[in-house]
């Protein structure tokens, strides 16, 4: 279902970036499950350039039960710019949720005007799919922008209109990082590494997702997963507590 985003991730990436491959922790890039009445399979990619320290995403496809596309773009350290927060989840044909967003590592006004407010215009073209829903894992204030897509469709709407705003959506995140002006002080760029880490820690402790992987790939994969590979600046409470 979320095949042609996928798809349309790659090749605009491809054409604006110098890509390298960046490693994926062993037995974690892919995963086939035999549980439950579909099987399903999990696949990550991730790559860097110098614009961009981590760009990984994820495809699970558990045929007609279940179609997952997440990612998350992880500006340089040098660049205070937002994240790139994807979210799209497809559970049978009636079900269908979708996240998108610059996930703002920041949340004074400066910034909000600087690298958030070109959203604004843009959301507003696909007002259908800003539902203002209420989150039930994270605190909307927090990490998230006011110019957020976050909405339950249908499986039409997903293919017109939701890959509609995505293509657009990248399209503005391109130009903002494009723009960027690199920081030039070790403060400024040890503030945005910190603050990214505060943002793995967060997201970690929060991803409702991790049940997800645990029922299709067991917990101690799904915790490897969620450590090593997606929010891996994050470190598990079990090892905080010692």
């Amino acid at each position: 279902m979320y095949r042609p985003f996928l798809e349309h991730l790659e090749t605009s990436l491809k054409e604006r970036f110098e890509l390298q491959p960046r490693a994926i922790p062993e037995g974690l890039e892919c995963q086939l499950s035999e549980r439950g009445r579909n099987p399903a399979s999990i696949q990550s990619w991730c790559y860097q350039s110098p614009e961009l320290r981590k760009i990984r995403y994820t495809y699970i496809d558990g045929g007609k039960g279940a179609q997952i596309f997440n990612g998350v773009l992880y500006p340089n350290h040098c660049y205070d710019v937002p994240l790139l927060g994807i979210d799209f989840l497809s559970f049978g044909k009636v079900k269908n949720l979708i996240v998108l967003d610059f996930q703002p590592l920041f949340q004074d006004e400066a910034y909000e005007a600087k690298y958030l407010m070109p959203l604004k215009e843009l959301r507003d073209n696909y007002a259908e799919l800003a539902q203002g829903l209420e989150m039930k894992f994270y605190d909307a204030n927090q990490y998230f922008s006011k110019y957020l897509l976050f909405a339950k469709t249908d499986t039409e709407t997903v293919s017109t209109r939701v890959l509609a705003a995505f293509k657009d959506y990248l399209d503005l995140y391109w130009r903002i990082l494009a723009d960027a002006e690199p920081l030039t002080t070790d403060v400024e760029v040890a503030r945005v590494k910190q603050a990214q880490i505060d943002y793995d820690q967060y997201s970690a402790e929060r991803d409702p997702a991790h049940g997800l992987f645990t029922s299709y790939f067991g917990s101690e994969w799904a915790d490897r997963f969620l450590y090593e590979f997606l929010f891996e600046d994050a470190v598990p409470l079990a090892v905080q507590a010692h």
